[in-house]
C-alpha cells in the first residue's frame, strides 16, 4: 500500500522542490536577484510591487506543499513494520532468498615441523 503512496508523493515532492528553487531565485532582492534577467518585462507584467506579492505567495505555497510532502514521506518511510535485513533477504538480486555468509579468511598457513 506504501508504494501506491509512495510513488506519486515523491515526484510531486521532486517537482515542489524544483518550483520551490525557481521561485526564489526569481524574487527581487537588493540586487535584483535573477529577477533582473528579465529585466522591464518582470515590471510590466506584474506592475511596481505586485511581483513581491505575488512571488511571496507562491513561495509559501510551494513551501507548505514542500513542508507536508517531506512530513508524508518521512512518515511513510518510518512506518513500515520490516527492516533492513528482512528487505533485503527479499529483495536479494541472486535469487538465493538468503543473504549471503560472513566472508571466508583464508586458510591459516600449515605449521613447519
Amino acid at each position: 500500500m506504501h508504494e501506491f503512496i509512495e510513488t506519486p508523493l515523491t515526484v510531486i515532492h521532486t517537482i515542489c522542490c524544483l518550483f520551490l528553487i525557481l521561485v526564489v531565485l526569481l524574487q527581487p532582492g537588493k540586487s535584483g536577484g535573477l529577477g533582473a534577467i528579465t529585466g522591464a518585462a518582470a515590471q510590466q507584467v506584474f506592475g511596481g510591487r505586485g511581483a513581491g506579492n505575488f512571488l511571496s505567495k507562491t513561495t509559501w505555497v510551494s513551501a507548505t506543499v514542500f513542508f507536508l510532502t517531506s512530513a508524508s514521506l518521512a512518515y511513510l518511510s518510518t512506518s513500515t513494520d520490516s527492516s533492513l535485513m528482512k528487505k533485503a533477504v527479499q529483495y536479494d538480486v541472486r535469487g538465493r532468498g538468503h543473504l549471503p555468509s560472513a566472508p571466508v579468511s583464508a586458510p591459516a598457513p600449515a605449521k613447519k615441523k
